[in-house]
């Protein structure tokens, strides 16, 4: 054979490895394809083309490997087994920038599924491989480096941790400086996973300097950046008062409250999150989010918002209210109580109907004049329907309860409570007749009303335990009435039990069958 026809032996046999690579690169793109290409083997055939001595093979064969290992846990499981992680590494730091972003994909591919799968990533030495492929000139490596870090560091804290000892932070604080709107988000997001595990990897974020830069893109056009901006600085603010004020100091307030404007509803969601995450902490971080005019937007933002985006600022509502009287009064001022209201009759989901109940409760359950705006919203009823139905969770119904008795325990708005009389179970209602029972005493109106409205007639139906606080409660309202009043009411239901009974009342006196009462 002469010396063209042996090269083209060779030459044939790069084209069909290139083809093959590339038409597994293109099958596995397709989730219909991934049974099929596990059962051929394709793994084992993949793996010695990682070694490849043309470079363009080597590529296509890993994003093949990686496209794979994102489909599920056993293929992820399958290139850890096949021991393919360790060429994969190695290769981050001797290949092309091509590789290197291939490899990187292949990385977190395998990191994305289970903290278990993660720590191999990590235990086949991952790390400090990704972290130096963050000061590579390429963005692409850049953004392939932080999404692998990114999806080892979500998992928990130990792997979070392991991320910041490889030095990572620095590093992604630098990239969210990069030009590149892609390289920015992503390094946000990893920052945003380091951060949620715990205050001290918080703390790892704030102290490489994160909380300035990414203050500085609170406004910037891209929704996806906002996305994982207004998401790392909550993370960043929930863990203690000091971290939340750090996030105030760095002037997110008022420019935030833009935000709630956005067209992007995560971005409006992140956002309220934020407000939400801040406002948890103490009255006056509360106090300065109203100084803001941050409760009013967050309102707007809830009559604007449908389902789960609602939530929190629903929740935001309920943390600053339940600061103090004077911050509870400032959602109520703000016409926070309607708007409650609205959500609590719209909303379909339990935890956000529990939410909204928790929130309400702690409007009320500061003074008399609270618990008023709450009942004139007319949420009693529906409070008490939630905890009255047998299909509400578990938590719906305690935190309805919970807000029930907040609001009863100040309630002195009778129009409110009378319907309640009617309608609530015997734990509930010795708080509606408690509170009668103070109103009546010093409200005569009041008194005219109960009487003509069946209430008093209702309160003598109630069959309480002697010496029970329920009993303690009637007597005390029966005390607020003339004697013969509250015979005549007495009677008029023995009646409705006894109808064969005849009644006659004279002036002071009722008698029943001859008998004086």
């Amino acid at each position: 054979m002469s010396q063209r026809q042996v090269l083209q032996v060779f030459e044939q046999y790069q084209k069909s490895r290139m083809q093959f690579v590339q038409t597994v690169a293109e099958l596995a793109s397709r989730p219909q394809n991934i049974e099929t290409l596990q059962n051929a083997g394709v793994m084992s055939l993949l793996r010695p083309l990682l070694l490849d001595v043309v470079p363009t093979i080597q590529q296509t064969a890993a994003l093949a490997l990686g496209r794979l290992a994102s489909y599920n846990d056993d293929l992820a499981e399958a290139v850890v087994k096949g021991e393919i992680l360790p060429q994969l590494v190695y290769s981050l730091a001797e290949q092309n920038r091509f590789y290197k972003k291939a490899a990187a994909f292949v990385l977190r591919a395998v990191a994305k599924h289970s903290p278990q799968l993660a720590q191999a990533v990590v235990d086949c030495g991952a790390l400090d491989a990704l972290v130096v492929s963050l000061e590579d000139f390429d963005p692409g490596v850049k953004e392939a480096a932080a999404w692998a870090l990114d999806y080892i560091a979500c998992h928990n804290g130990e792997l979070s941790q392991a991320v910041v000892d490889a030095g990572a932070v620095p590093l992604l604080v630098l990239c969210i400086q990069e030009p590149e709107l892609a390289v920015k988000r992503i390094a946000a997001s990893a920052l945003n996973d380091i951060a949620k595990h715990s205050p001290e990897l918080a703390q790892t974020v704030v102290d490489a300097g994160a909380i300035a830069h990414l203050a500085q893109m609170i406004l910037n056009p891209d929704a996806k950046l906002k996305r994982q901006v207004f998401s790392a600085l909550s993370q960043i603010s929930k863990h203690s008062v000091d971290l939340a004020e750090m996030v105030v100091e760095a002037e997110v307030f008022p420019a935030v409250l833009t935000s709630l404007k956005d067209p992007d509803e995560h971005v409006r969601k992140n956002a309220t999150t934020l407000i939400r995450e801040i406002a948890k902490h103490t009255p006056e971080l509360s106090q300065m989010i109203v100084n803001a005019g941050g409760v009013a937007a967050v309102i707007d933002y809830l009559g604007d918002s449908r389902g789960n985006v609602r939530l929190s600022g629903i929740m935001m509502l309920g943390y600053v209210a339940a600061h103090s009287e004077n911050l509870a009064m400032a959602v109520i001022v703000s016409k926070g109580v309607p708007q409650l209201a609205i959500c609590l009759a719209e909303e379909t989901e339990d935890h956000i109907r529990s939410a909204t109940a928790w929130a309400l409760g702690q409007i009320g359950r500061h003074s008399p004049e609270h618990a008023r705006a709450v009942a004139m919203a007319n949420v009693l009823p529906r409070l008490l329907a939630f905890y009255m139905d047998a299909q509400s969770s578990d938590d719906l119904q305690a935190k309805a309860k919970k807000a029930l008795k907040s609001i009863l325990q100040k309630c002195t708005y009778v129009p409110a409570l009378e319907p309640l009389l009617h309608e609530a179970p015997s734990n509930i209602l010795k708080h509606v007749i408690c509170q009668f029972s103070k109103v009546l005493l010093h409200d005569s109106k009041a008194r005219r009303l109960f009487v003509t409205s069946g209430g008093l007639k209702k309160v003598q139906e109630i069959k309480a335990e002697p010496g029970s606080l329920l009993q303690e409660y009637i007597n005390s309202i029966n005390n607020c009435f003339p004697e013969e009043i509250v015979r005549c009411r007495a009677v008029c239901v023995l009646l409705r039990r006894k109808p064969s009974y005849h009644v006659s009342c004279g002036t002071g006196t009722v008698k029943l069958l001859g008998k004086q009462f």
